[in-house]
């Protein structure tokens, strides 16, 4: 029986030393990874239209100022030329959708326990410059602010048609956002 205890701990050892000494090059597994692409209206960060420019195109926040917008046929073609255009409250992010509350106690709830740091951003050779809540007069290319849960935050628009060439332009605005506060 000691000789079977002996040898165990002798092959324990000899793969403790082979495996101390070892250089890992390499491991494979196959794991799965599931990833729901969802409608604007349906995952965690919400994206509500607040002014009729601005819809939900088969789930995508949609800002259409054209005679192309599908609720407005025949109102009207687009914007002038040379103009500049400031739009409040064209839609709103908000985290409602998140179970954002951590009870305290029986008592006590703390609804902001998991806001998202949410950034947006708009081509810099763009017409179009962003801003929160109401317009100051300081609108930019990229924005970036905390949403805390049952506080949405309302995004304007600055649309600078001085020198823009008559017909349609297209821009690309992304959102992203992450869990946390935003680091100043």
């Amino acid at each position: 029986m000691n000789k079977v205890i002996g040898l165990v701990l002798l092959l324990v050892g000899m793969m403790l030393a082979v495996g101390a000494g070892a250089n890992f090059r390499y491991y494979e597994a196959e794991r799965d990874l599931t990833v729901a692409i969802v409608a604007d209206d349906n995952e965690f960060i919400d994206l509500t239209p607040l002014q009729p420019y601005v819809y939900l195109n088969n789930g995508k926040l949609t800002v259409e100022i054209s005679d192309n917008h599908p609720d407005y046929p025949g109102h009207g073609a687009g914007m002038s030329p040379n103009t500049t255009y400031v739009f409040e409250e064209m839609f709103e992010v908000s985290n409602d959708l998140w179970e954002n509350y951590v009870e305290v106690d029986e008592n006590t709830t703390l609804t902001d326990a998991y806001p998202i740091c949410v950034s947006i951003s708009v081509p810099l050779n763009s017409d179009v410059t962003l801003f929160t809540g109401d317009y100051n007069g300081t609108s930019a290319t990229q924005l970036q602010f905390t949403v805390y849960h049952g506080q949405p935050v309302k995004i304007g628009m600055v649309f600078d048609n001085t020198g823009a060439p008559l017909g349609a332009d297209t821009v690309q605005m992304d959102i992203t956002a992450e869990a946390g506060e935003c680091e100043t």
